[in-house]
This record gives C-alpha cells, structure tokens and sequence, in this order.
C-alpha cells in the first residue's frame, strides 16, 4: 500500500492496520524459523509497513502507543 493511500485511512484504520501487519510478520517470522517461508524479503517489507504506519500515527499525534 503507498503512503498517499495509509494517508487518507482514519486513525482507527491505521491501528487496526498495525495490528494485522504485525499478527502477518509473527506468522511469517514462524515460517522463517521453519524454514518454509518461500520469500525472506517478505519479513523487511512487513517491518517497513509498519514503520510507515507508525510514522504516519506519529505525525497525527505526536505520540504513538
């Protein structure tokens, strides 16, 4: 998802957002570690997301929880 879409999502949107990327990232850490995750890019590109996600929460509030 670009930055000018997360932009327009509400803040609740955006919290909701970052809990399912981060139940995404878990699952996929879980595949890592077995040794069955097919793309390890995926991990870096969940991590990013969320730091996105998290920057834009910031700017709204100036504070993230």
């Amino acid at each position: 998802m670009e930055i000018k879409e997360l932009r327009k999502l509400s803040n609740e949107d955006l919290k909701k957002k970052v809990v399912a990327k981060k139940e995404e990232l878990f699952t996929k850490r879980m595949q890592a570690s077995s040794g069955t995750l097919e793309k390890p890019v995926e991990l870096r590109q969940l991590r990013r997301e969320i730091a996105r996600i998290k920057t834009i929460l910031k700017e709204r509030f100036g504070f993230i929880k």
